[in-house]
């Protein structure tokens, strides 16, 4: 009788398929990790040039996690990724019960091209496999998206922050009132954002002889904001009683705009906090909802650079104060003027109805 003698060998190479399939389950998410770090530092060394600010890098990162969670419900490797992946990945964002607006996923889907840059930089892979994937195109009229406050308006607004503030009594009142008084002054007169008022700080506040500006940054560009006479003033007015209310020394590395809330009182003004100041003016000067319209913190910005240029200004110099890179850009701020203002179907229902 023969004996049949099953080889150890073979019990060994059971073992270790076995580890395999464990390595291959657990893989994924040790690989997720490890990309996530790369793709953060190639952030903060890359992105502009190397000066992003935290915000943006969060963002970026925000972003990037949900496509890399993607992956993961799809049981697909990032690194093996190919551009019918990323096809179906834009499918996806596309389909989402979000409703995500085509502006919103060509930004999803060109920070995943940038996460794939990271990687071909790391040598994880030769090709971008999201190089040449496009976003659906946004059909929406770009001058649709531009909400802004009509001249009256803003001075319904700005007047309204100066009565609050004949009528208070109290310092820590007054300060309130002065530091929001400035802050919406800046954004609705010069265009500047919220993130430049969230990180501006004392030493940025630039002096030219009598005349004062702000040295704000944002994405990639630094530029100095000319500040009015009378906004010059009522930063000054804040900062003064700042140093007596909160008494203490205002020092050059300190941010202009902070909260006074008793939990984080001279901390940095978050950015949701000078949208909540805005929304909160708005509101109660019957002009955040309107019929057709929304107006947000953004509006302030949209307000300047539209009444600019409805002034006269001139379009060189619009962009320059609002800091955009493309003039087209600025352009659809006149444009928004020029459709109400000289509307070609008035002129001719104007010559229609003159008498013959």
């Amino acid at each position: 009788m023969k004996i049949e003698i099953v080889p150890v060998v073979e019990e060994r190479k059971s073992k270790q398929e076995l580890q395999s399939i464990k390595s291959t389950i657990v893989a994924p998410e040790t690989e997720i990790t490890n990309l996530e770090d790369i793709f953060a530092r190639f952030l903060q060394m890359e992105v502009g040039d190397g000066a992003a600010s935290a915000d943006t890098i969060r963002n970026y990162l925000s972003q990037t996690k949900q496509y890399l969670n993607w992956c993961r419900d799809n049981l697909l490797s990032p690194i093996e990724a190919e551009q019918e992946d990323i096809k179906l990945y834009r499918q996806y964002l596309i389909e989402s019960e979000s409703g995500y607006a085509n502006s919103t996923i060509a930004t999803k889907l060109n920070i995943v091209r940038i996460f794939y840059k990271a990687a071909q930089t790391h040598g994880l892979i030769s090709n971008n496999p999201a190089a040449k994937v496009k976003a659906p195109k946004d059909r929406k009229d770009p001058a649709a998206r531009i909400t802004f406050m009509e001249a009256e308006e803003l001075k319904f607004l700005l007047d309204y922050l100066q009565s609050q503030l004949d009528k208070a009594k109290i310092d820590k009142v007054r300060l309130s009132l002065l530091r929001d008084r400035a802050l919406i002054g800046i954004m609705s007169l010069e265009g500047c954002r919220t993130v430049e008022m969230h990180q501006l700080k004392v030493e940025d506040i630039v002096r030219q002889g009598i005349k004062t500006g702000l040295q704000v940054a944002a994405k990639r560009a630094s530029r100095i904001v000319p500040l009015t006479e009378n906004l010059t003033t009522q930063l000054d007015d804040y900062l003064q009683l700042r140093r007596k209310v909160l008494r203490r020394k205002i020092k050059p590395t300190d941010y202009v705009f902070v909260s006074l809330s008793n939990n984080n009182k001279g901390g940095q003004l978050s950015r949701r906090s000078i949208r909540e100041i805005c929304d909160r003016a708005l509101i109660e000067c019957n002009l955040k909802h309107t019929t057709g319209r929304t107006l947000t913190a953004h509006s302030l910005r949209h307000t300047a650079g539209t009444l600019a240029l409805r002034t006269g200004s001139d379009l060189r110099q619009v962009q320059d104060l609002l800091g955009h890179a493309d003039p087209r850009t600025t352009s659809i701020y006149a444009h928004v003027g020029d459709r109400w203002e000289h509307n070609p179907g008035a002129a001719v229902e104007e010559k229609l109805n003159a008498p013959s």
